[in-house]
């Protein structure tokens, strides 16, 4: 099945990578594809030591897309759809039983992965493979294409009075 995790408030990549961890925990393979992040995190340094987990993501960290030339973009979406090529190959040698697209639902919308080959994906998926998209303002053909939707909503947050992300919870 097909599942979104969306909305302003802190939780949706790490409701993605629970699912991770539960998937691999039964014997699923998954694979990881991180979008628009290159940091070092929490969850993925433990996620590496799982051998059912294969973690696609770019190793470099760009700036904010706000602040990047198109240029720059267009480097970020190449770099994006090879990470989604791997993946569609794992899945396609039966290596992958899961797929997480950690901020999927943000690089579709500003156009910083092929859109067809997404609109692919999920048309032609096999239908035992369990597909996670997290991100922002899902689009209307992915909110079609999903079984799970899931909004988390920020009420109250510490960012708003100016406190960084911390380690352990934010990253």
């Amino acid at each position: 099945m097909v599942h979104i995790y969306h909305g302003d408030g802190k939780g949706k990549t790490t409701a993605a990578m629970g699912l991770a961890v539960r998937a691999a925990g039964v014997g699923n393979l998954v694979s990881v594809v991180q979008f628009l992040k290159g940091n070092p995190t929490g969850e993925l340094e433990i996620l590496s030591r799982i051998p059912e987990v294969t973690i696609l993501r770019n190793e470099v960290n760009h700036k904010f897309t706000f602040q990047m030339t198109e240029e720059e973009k267009q480097e970020l979406a190449v770099m994006h759809n090879l990470n989604l090529m791997q993946a569609i190959d794992k899945i396609n040698r039966k290596e992958c039983d899961t797929l997480i697209l950690d901020e999927l639902l943000d690089v579709y919308n500003m156009d910083l992965i092929d859109k067809n080959m997404v609109r692919t994906l999920l048309e032609m998926r096999p239908k035992e493979l369990e597909i996670v998209m997290t991100g922002r303002n899902p689009d209307e053909y992915l909110i079609s294409q999903a079984d799970y939707i899931t909004n988390m909503k920020k009420e109250k947050h510490p960012f708003d009075k100016g406190l960084p992300a911390r380690r352990g919870v934010e990253f």
